[in-house]
């Protein structure tokens, strides 16, 4: 592999880790229940584990699902990093709407059953009935992935927002002693909005480029 592939390959890794983790960053029940866990110490391996894995598994289906829908129907591609482009711009600006003030701390969900199918139960419930992580994972971060001009970059565009995941959904488990004060601040989620805000928006306006 050549210095320009490597480079390249990289690019895309690095979109990927940035645009995955800009958007997994919020306040949310997922986070809320992987934090409990941590602090609870109770099936935090396992929980890290599905969260990370269902994330992985619907970025690739995303990206892949909406790479070959742009194969059979050529005429979809600006249609889709349109839709790409409107929905990072709105999240970036959504997400620097609310640091215009402290939002609520994230606090451990509500404590149930300690056995690893009950807790692995709860963390498919939290991951696979929100609404929001369809649109996050399989619309907006597999549009964006997509738009890779290979199967090669598309997998390193998955690799990269993967390892989000497992990055954050590792520390929430496994530092969630350390990080529960931290993060019960409404102050810290005030700046990290104000930060996930304005890399939105950069991404958003790098698509909305290709548009032109």
């Amino acid at each position: 592999m050549s210095d320009m592939d490597i480079e390249t390959t990289l690019r895309a890794a690095t979109q990927g880790f940035l645009l995955g983790g800009a958007l997994i960053i919020a306040i949310g029940a997922q986070n809320a229940f992987v934090l409990r866990q941590g602090i609870r110490r109770e099936q935090v391996l396992a929980v890290v584990a599905f969260c990370a894995m269902a994330d992985a598994l619907l970025v690739a289906v995303g990206v892949f699902g909406a790479a070959h829908l742009q194969r059979e129907l050529p005429l979809l591609a600006p249609v889709l990093t349109g839709l790409g482009a409107a929905f990072l711009l709105a999240y970036g600006l959504l997400s620097l709407w609310r640091a215009r003030r402290p939002g609520a701390p994230l606090l451990a969900a509500s404590s149930g059953p300690g056995n690893l199918a009950a807790v692995l139960a709860q963390a498919a419930a939290f991951t696979l009935l929100n609404p929001h992580v369809y649109l996050d994972t399989v619309l907006l971060v597999g549009t964006v992935g997509s738009k890779q001009p290979s199967s090669a970059l598309q997998l390193a565009f998955v690799l990269g927002a993967s390892t989000a995941s497992l990055l954050w959904f590792g520390s929430l488990g496994f530092g969630s002693r350390l990080l529960a004060p931290w993060l019960a601040r409404p102050r810290v989620w005030q700046g990290i909005e104000a930060l996930m805000g304005v890399l939105l928006l950069s991404l958003g306006l790098a698509l909305l480029r290709q548009l032109t």
